[in-house]
């Protein structure tokens, strides 16, 4: 995963050159696997963005093709983690004595996703890992399916519409192309910080 990490750019114009038609597919299924399996929030989300963005205004794939597929992986994936986490809650909350599964806490995340949800999905998909556990977290808080379809939605096309833009901008500048295996880690890192400095003050109280 460092290895891809750290050749993002060249691992990416090779799938495209490999796969051709299919690395449309490949790129799909990644983006749907970390924003719908809880299990995989280590997949590179803002980064691959950016960096086929930066591919499609080399011309080695399209930009209005990739941002459709891409989005709607994104929100097919958050709609399979959503109700991932509905189907879980009943049979993870059970024992009102439990330290770390107590209803009392899913009553809580239903509440915050009542109040924040809407807001909360959208943003969330800005930030690593988070992205990965917010809709999981909406589902276990039952929150209204049809209210987050909406902002789910809106949250994939904003996500992926920014990032894939913002590297079909400006992934062709010659001195963004020559470093853009170090501008993607420097995206993994930028995106990473606010779920890292709240850690720290959480840990801190």
């Amino acid at each position: 995963m460092l290895e891809i990490l750290g050749h993002l750019d060249q691992s990416l114009l090779a799938l495209i050159k490999d796969y051709g038609f299919w690395s449309y597919f490949i790129l799909g299924a990644i983006v749907f696997g970390e924003t719908g399996l809880v299990v995989l929030p280590m997949l590179p989300g803002d980064s691959l963005l950016f960096v086929t963005g930066a591919a499609a205004a080399s011309g080695a794939i399209d930009i209005g093709s990739i941002i459709m597929v891409l989005s709607f992986a994104a929100t097919l994936g958050n709609l399979s983690n959503f109700y991932i986490g509905r189907w879980v809650a009943p049979h993870l909350f059970k024992n009102a004595h439990s330290r770390w599964l107590n209803p009392d806490y899913l009553a809580r995340t239903h509440a915050f996703y009542e109040k924040h949800g809407g807001k909360t999905v959208i943003l969330a998909r800005f930030i690593p890992i988070v992205r990965t556990y917010a809709p999981f977290a909406a589902g276990l808080g039952t929150m209204e399916a049809h209210r987050f379809q909406i902002y789910s939605g809106v949250g994939a096309v904003t996500w992926v519409g920014t990032m894939v833009g913002a590297g079909y901008l400006f992934g062709d500048i010659p001195l963004i192309k020559g470093n853009l295996s170090l501008i993607s880690l420097g995206i993994i890192v930028v995106t990473l910080l606010p779920a890292m400095i709240a850690g720290l003050r959480s840990s801190r109280t």
